[in-house]
């Protein structure tokens, strides 16, 4: 028990942590419920570069998520308050959700829209769709959150929450789902609206910005209580070189339509930017839950 004996509640419900926990329940959401009935038909009107395009940023989101769901579990072995364990809890049912979604994606839509093209039904977990550097970056965040099981020590803790929740959340996943989510709402003429996959990426993308809301707090905690700026610096400049070759590489080929290489290594430059502002200074405010859980979705599905 950490609690003093005379505690006279177990719970601080003001903490940020609760109100994330109390945020991700009250906005729970059921991977099977997402309605894709519609996704199919739209995604046979994709050349086949762009459809190839789409199965690797999809396949690429989907072990990315099964990936985390596997590496969070040391955070909640370490995290000392209850409020903490209760909202990393959730973080850990979400990554969970989301690795369904893509899995069920690619057995309701992705295969059968194979098959409707003559093709030979793909997996997700073909090598074709990964790259040095995309395991690359997920072998160092495993290294990183399996390191506070044997050394937690603040400064760990600080690199832990860069490579997970800063990096791959905060700046990858963010570029990711705004490619995604310009690319099949309507707004290129070139591409259509897919509802299921636009309405299934609004979802997760709520869910990740209390996951990036609630890394980014425990960083300027541990920051304030000592641990050197330097330390996030060094371990994000580390990682950016990989950040901006998987936003690259997962844009859009050359033969097919949406968000170029150009556009997403900008976007991710500017996440990167924005999340180092946030943390360099002291008297900037992590936005509040509610805002880091809106995601515009399309007004006409």
């Amino acid at each position: 028990m950490h609690r003093s004996a005379a505690a006279e509640h177990s719970l601080d419900r003001d903490a940020r942590s609760y109100r994330y926990y109390r945020n991700a329940v009250e906005r729970h959401w059921d991977p099977a419920e997402i309605d894709l009935s519609t996704d199919r038909e739209r995604i046979g009107k994709l050349d086949e570069a762009t459809f190839t395009d789409l199965r690797r940023t999809l396949a690429l989101f989907g072990a990315g998520e099964e990936a985390v769901t596997e590496d969070l579990a040391p955070l909640s072995v370490v995290m000392e308050g209850i409020e903490d364990q209760m909202f990393v809890t959730t973080q850990l049912y979400e990554e969970a959700k989301h690795t369904d979604f893509f899995d069920r994606y690619w057995r309701e839509v992705i295969n059968p829209a194979e098959d409707d093209r003559g093709l030979e039904r793909s997996s997700p977990l073909d090598d074709r769709w990964f790259f040095d550097a995309y395991h690359e970056l997920f072998g160092r965040n495993e290294a990183a959150m399996d390191r506070l099981l044997t050394e937690d020590t603040p400064a760990n803790r600080v690199r832990a929450l860069c490579h997970y929740h800063l990096t791959i959340e905060g700046i990858m996943a963010q570029t990711g789902y705004y490619a995604v989510q310009t690319n099949y709402s309507g707004e290129i003429p070139e591409l259509p609206l897919i509802p299921g996959l636009v309405d299934g990426f609004a979802e997760i993308r709520g869910d990740e910005g209390r996951h990036v809301g609630f890394g980014m707090a425990k960083l300027k905690e541990l920051l304030g209580e000592g641990v050197p700026i330097d330390v996030v610096h060094g371990t994000v400049n580390n990682l950016l070189p990989l950040t901006q070759e998987v936003a690259a590489t997962a844009a859009a080929s050359e033969d097919g339509a949406g968000l170029d290489e150009g556009d997403l290594t900008t976007y991710a430059a500017e996440k990167h930017l924005q999340r180092m502002e946030q943390l360099s200074d002291a008297s900037a405010e992590i936005p509040d839950v509610e805002e880091l859980v809106a995601v515009e979705r399309p007004a006409d599905f």
